[in-house]
């Protein structure tokens, strides 16, 4: 399979020198919304002190990592002056809220931004979270399909890679927007169907962000020689089994230690990385709004983790390039004498 120049770029861009995405996110918006409003007692949180929150978390986190997730509402206007310029960057597509209708959820972009902003601005990458259940209602599992298909023809048309991110949410009463928290009573099959569904090519994803199939709080211990442990494990080689291209593991505000047991069970499979957050940093919240002890709860706690976690990727993660669409060795389209000539622009 060839890339074209662009996304062959942003590819190379988003992981390290070896081929793994060591991505970090800080694009959430309600529920960091709810804890500086909360921490400071105030009824909505500023737009300052949100992006100040953010900012320490660029700050702290992008140095171990290989690429930066933010949003555009925060993170990115208030915090670009600290990414640094050698890490690989993400921005977030999709606005949060979204249309919650009996038949399911809907996603909808952030009105008046596109993926043509995302490329202008020089990020590598176009995430899209998606609410998706493959037993939603057929006229909203049109219309999620048909929003993903529309981004994957305007990531081509603007040659950025595009990460989908698709998660299962509770249907009807239990369900709420406000927050994200995994879906408690969501089965296997409902995370192994959606990669079916958007691993075709029309969609044009390049990497998929995917939940764990197993609930993070029942997760087993990859180290437990146990028919559950193999259980597990046998759900997460189905995944890989499944898809050609590269994928990464999400954390879902799971905890540090449930989080870590999932990342194992990924890499053994094949993913070639993680973008997490809450898994992260959450935990160091505790010192809010002492920005100064945030930061030592950052450099005691959440550092020493990644570290945790990058080498547990090392000894089991498999390149982006290895995965069989790349054979190990991709090659760049129109990679050619007169490349300047055959080399699309946007009229073509």
């Amino acid at each position: 399979m060839e890339l074209s120049a662009g996304k062959f770029w942003c590819m190379r861009r988003l992981a390290d020198k070896d081929g793994f995405f060591k991505m970090v996110a800080v694009d959430q918006r309600p529920g960091v919304e709810a804890l500086v409003s909360e921490r400071l007692g105030l009824s909505t949180a500023p737009y300052e002190k949100v992006g100040e929150f953010k900012k320490v978390l660029i700050e702290e986190l992008s140095g171990g990592a290989s690429a930066m997730l933010l949003d555009p509402g925060y993170a990115y206007p208030y915090g670009h002056g600290a990414l640094d310029p050698g890490k690989g960057l993400l921005i977030t597509l999709e606005q949060w809220a979204c249309e919650e209708t009996s038949g399911g959820r809907k996603t909808f972009a952030y009105p008046d931004w596109s993926v043509e902003k995302i490329k202008r601005l020089g990020a590598d990458g176009v995430k899209v979270m998606l609410w998706y259940r493959p037993d939603a209602s057929p006229e909203v599992l049109r219309h999620q399909q048909d929003f993903v298909e529309m981004v994957g023809r305007e990531c081509r048309k603007h040659d950025i890679a595009f990460l989908l991110e698709p998660l299962v949410y509770p249907l009807g009463a239990e369900g709420s927007t406000d927050s994200y928290s995994e879906d408690k009573n969501k089965r296997p099959e409902m995370v192994i169907e959606t990669v079916e569904e958007f691993k075709k090519e029309r969609y044009g994803i390049d990497i998929f962000k995917l939940e764990s199939p197993i609930p993070a709080k029942v997760i087993v211990a990859p180290e437990d020689n146990s028919d559950e442990m193999r259980e597990t494990q046998a759900w997460f080689d189905q995944i890989d089994k499944r898809l050609d291209r590269p994928w990464v593991m999400l954390s879902a505000g799971a905890g540090m230690e449930p989080f870590r047991r999932i990342l194992t069970y990924a890499f053994r499979a094949g993913a070639s990385g993680y973008l997490a957050g809450r898994a992260i940093w959450w935990s160091s919240t505790e010192a809010y709004p002492d920005l100064a002890g945030f930061r030592a709860k950052l450099r005691e706690g959440g550092l020493p983790y990644v570290d945790t976690i990058q080498a547990s990727l090392k000894s089991y993660g498999k390149p982006w390039y290895e995965k069989p669409a790349f054979g190990g060795n991709p090659k760049m389209a129109c990679a050619q004498p007169d490349f300047y000539a055959v080399y699309p622009g946007l009229d073509d």
